[in-house]
């Protein structure tokens, strides 16, 4: 007999937009449009000396902004930042200690851009342009600010992460002061981008986001385009006012599965799709529309922005600004099994990687096939000795590890969902698909057996024994892990036509979920508090304000989207042709008082 499925209309989203209300800002797209525009602001400028700044982000294609400014634009002198650092070497001495020679793991930096460059050469060329009488200068490239640091106009070249890490992958990109783009594992372009230059180029973005005179998007290398700093802002201000969503992104993997390619509107000639990265603003880009051009900038632009506005004061407190909830999707529906892993306890990340909190998670099941398992904790007994043994055993191809005689397995069924607190050895197996809630650190994942297998490129998947058995929490096993982290649902309230239950996390999270199922509309409250929700039962619903503060915003089944905490009130009910069945989302939220 052939399985029964719950069908959905494939409505998902995959590329949400903000429209910004005011429409009075033009967008010039294309070299030729953008390079008369820049041309016109600099005609403008009063004086006869005037400074240009052109900043840019890592990861933009020097060779594409060089090459159409030097013909485009007019010039008496283009200067160069990269002149000025430090010679090579002498960068790669200076964040060798948290790039370390660890394939996957670093440290997060303390370095700022000025650490990049030559003081005395600085010094010479600011001199010089003291005694500059008139002449039209542009100061190109990362840290251009520091040479001008009072510029006439200043232009911010941005850049949203996956488009980094595709262009890393492609070798078309180096990092921050170096020429390294051949560099045959381009897993070392990223570790380094994650750990030093995204920090470094991030710290001097905050401290010019307010004074751009325009923001240049050239993530789509064919289609580059020129907003007004000022369009950018109101922007931003139009996403705290409202719900949204951000770019989810779609990457194959070794053990990826098919459920997204129908739910998700992909490509079906994939092999594969294995992760959907759809809530990690410090990763997914922001889609503005103006108009009917469409700007992508990093999300993380939103956090740096109005931290408190999107976080709530009391979650701004703990986390700055940073964004500490994460969702993603996990999809091994006939796939295979995800890596056995561990994720560090804080004073371990702490210590080793500087970071100021863990990545603790929960697995929730969005569709589980027959006989589904997932891995979460360890059997009654466990030997650790023997355990970590067998571990490296396996790992030198000896032999294969047998997961099941020293971990524990659960039956998986739709909607249950599985607690993971940092320590707890765990791993979602095939055919399951997952929406995996968790705090944002999600680089670090120490994997401990991945089943014999070679990664999506080749090449062994890196494997951190050492680091797992530093954190493995050995206690956890089959009656805590039953007890504690497998299905602790508790009905909180319920009204005309809906029911809300506490899902979790366990208490050394800092996570709350909450699952709503309703047939009718349902009230909700940020509590000065960000929300992240996901659909996860129901086509369609709408999410609206009470007091008519924001456009009615649709939701698409499996969509996720955040709601600012300055949004205060908001409610959610179902739409289309599901008005009156039953309809679910999850809610995530950082507790009170944590």
């Amino acid at each position: 007999m052939k399985e029964k499925k719950t069908k959905y209309a494939s409505h998902f989203t995959n590329l949400p937009v903000v429209e910004v209300s005011k429409t009075e800002y033009s967008v010039n797209t294309g070299w030729d449009n953008i390079c008369t525009e820049l041309n016109k602001s600099m005609e403008a400028l009063k004086g006869k000396k005037k400074l240009v700044v052109i900043e840019t982000y890592q990861g933009v294609i020097h060779e594409d902004l060089i090459n159409s400014f030097i013909n485009g634009l007019k010039y008496d002198r283009f200067i160069q930042s990269s002149d000025y650092m430090l010679a090579e070497k002498a960068i790669e001495n200076l964040v060798f200690p948290d790039v370390t020679n660890d394939r996957i793991f670093g440290f997060l930096t303390r370095l700022s851009m000025d650490a990049f460059f030559d003081s005395a050469k600085i010094s010479v060329f600011q001199s010089e342009m003291d005694k500059a009488a008139e002449g039209v200068f542009i100061v190109y490239g990362s840290g251009a600010s520091l040479l001008c640091p009072k510029p006439d106009l200043l232009i911010y070249a941005d850049m949203a992460r996956w488009e980094i890490q595709l262009r890393m992958r492609q070798h078309l990109v180096d990092n921050l002061g170096v020429k390294n783009r051949s560099t045959p594992d381009w897993m070392l372009l990223y570790k380094q981008g994650f750990f030093v230059d995204w920090r470094v180029c991030d710290r001097l973005k905050k401290k010019l986001m307010h004074r751009w005179d325009y923001v240049l998007d050239t993530n789509n290398r064919s289609e580059p385009k020129l907003v007004p700093g000022k369009a950018i802002l109101e922007g931003l201000c139009e996403c705290l006012k409202r719900p949204f969503s951000v770019v989810p992104f779609f990457d194959p993997g070794p053990w990826g599965g098919q459920w997204m390619k129908e739910h998700c509107n992909l490509d079906p000639s994939q092999s594969n799709y294995a992760w959907c990265f759809n809530c990690v603003p410090e990763e997914n880009s922001l889609l503005l529309k103006f108009g009917e051009i469409v700007v992508e900038i990093p999300s993380i632009n939103l956090v740096f922005f109005a931290p408190e506005a999107l976080l709530g004061p009391a979650v701004h407190g703990r986390f700055g600004d940073e964004f500490p909830i994460r969702f993603d999707y996990l999809d091994t529906i006939d796939g295979g099994h995800l890596s056995l892993q561990v994720h560090p306890l804080t004073e371990y990340i702490q210590e080793k990687f500087g970071m100021h909190y863990t990545q603790d998670e929960s697995y929730y099941m969005m569709e589980a096939k027959p006989g589904a398992i997932v891995y979460l904790g360890l059997k009654e007994g466990v030997n650790p000795v023997e355990m970590i043994a067998d571990l490296e055993l396996a790992q030198r191809g000896e032999i294969l590890f047998d997961a099941e005689k020293h971990v524990q397995t659960w039956p998986v069924q739709k909607h249950d969902h599985f607690l993971i607190p940092g320590g707890t050895v765990h791993c979602s197996g095939k055919n399951s698909m997952v929406l995996e809630i968790s705090a944002t650190p999600y680089i670090f994942t120490f994997k401990l057996w991945d089943w014999g297998r070679l990664g999506i490129d080749g090449k062994p998947r890196p494997i951190n024994i050492e680091h797992g058995k530093n954190n493995i929490q050995w206690d956890r096993t089959t009656e805590w892990t039953r007890e504690n982290l497998v299905n602790r649902f508790e009905k909180i309230a319920e009204g005309d036509g809906w029911i809300e239950e506490r899902t979790g996390l366990h208490e050394r999270e800092f996570i709350e979920t909450r699952r709503h199922w309703f047939t009718e509309k349902v009230h909700h409250n940020t509590d000065n508090g960000v929300n992240v929700l996901c659909l996860i039962e129901g086509d369609e619903v709408l999410v609206e304000s009470p007091f008519d503060d924001f456009k009615p915003f649709l939701v698409h089944y499996a969509e996720t989207f955040i709601v600012p905490a300055s949004v205060g009130e908001y409610t959610i009910k179902p739409y289309g042709g599901i008005v009156g069945k039953k309809c679910g989302t999850m809610k995530a939220f950082v507790r009170k008082n944590y």
